[in-house]
């Protein structure tokens, strides 16, 4: 009986196995002319095409801030109005921008210069930019940041507190924190001042607080032990719970 059944399955599997096989022949060439007639934006190629090629594709700043994106960094920006007859030597504007790159420093450089002075880049230059590295970025600081905000209310003055290695650190936190806690998106928050509180009766909120008491410990309640030996099976099931 298994040996009939078995033989009326063999056309019928051989029959699926063609259908399989042209269907997959088919979606290879919808997929074929797909790659041909999707629209060459970004990199000159299209998705399918870019896989299948060789060559490294350019990689704008614009497609790595969108694609790839990456914590913050400080820079430090210096603009001023274009010299002209009337005024030869314009005053020049400095401001420490936090920005993922420095394409959206210059934006935003651009965007609190025109706010403040009525300057914008058709009329304006960059003189220079420099990114600001950490002095000391292995000690853990406190830092005091004061920001104003856009929320779907009105416009708000906050101060706040982070504990962290790095300005550009406690700036990142800044924002996502405010983006969990208030909604608040990157071009909603302006960041007024950061300073670092150095003495510990200066800092002001308790979550900070908690974190200065002398002698803290934490528990450490998963520890995973590193083997001593090359020994590749234990006569007894390790626990890394205590």
């Amino acid at each position: 009986m298994l040996g009939y059944f078995m033989e009326g399955m063999i056309p019928e599997l051989s029959r699926v196995t063609s259908v399989l096989t042209s269907w997959r022949a088919d979606f290879g060439l919808a997929l074929n002319g797909l790659a041909q007639n999707l629209p060459t934006r970004d990199f000159g190629t299209s998705p399918l095409t870019r896989l299948s090629t060789s060559t490294t594709p350019v990689l704008t700043p614009h497609i790595a801030a969108r694609w790839f994106p990456c914590r913050l960094q400080e820079y430090q920006v210096i603009g001023r109005h274009l010299p002209s007859e009337a005024n030869p030597t314009p005053k020049l504007y400095r401001m420490r921008i936090f920005a993922p790159n420095d394409v959206v420093a210059k934006s935003r450089f651009w965007y609190f210069l025109g706010k403040l002075r009525k300057i914008k880049k058709a009329n304006g230059e960059i003189v220079t930019m420099n990114l600001i590295h950490e002095k000391r970025p292995q000690k853990v600081k406190n830092f005091g940041i004061w920001i104003r905000y856009d929320s779907r209310s009105g416009t708000h003055n906050m101060y706040k507190e982070y504990r962290e290695m790095s300005r550009s650190d406690a700036v990142d936190a800044l924002y996502q924190d405010m983006s969990a806690r208030h909604r608040s998106r990157f071009r909603d928050i302006q960041i007024l001042k950061v300073v670092e509180v150095k003495k510990a009766d200066d800092v002001r909120r308790p979550y900070i607080k908690q974190l200065l008491t002398k002698g803290l410990k934490f528990p450490l309640p998963h520890r995973v032990s590193k083997p001593k030996s090359g020994k590749i099976f234990a006569a007894s099931r390790p626990s890394t719970f205590f």
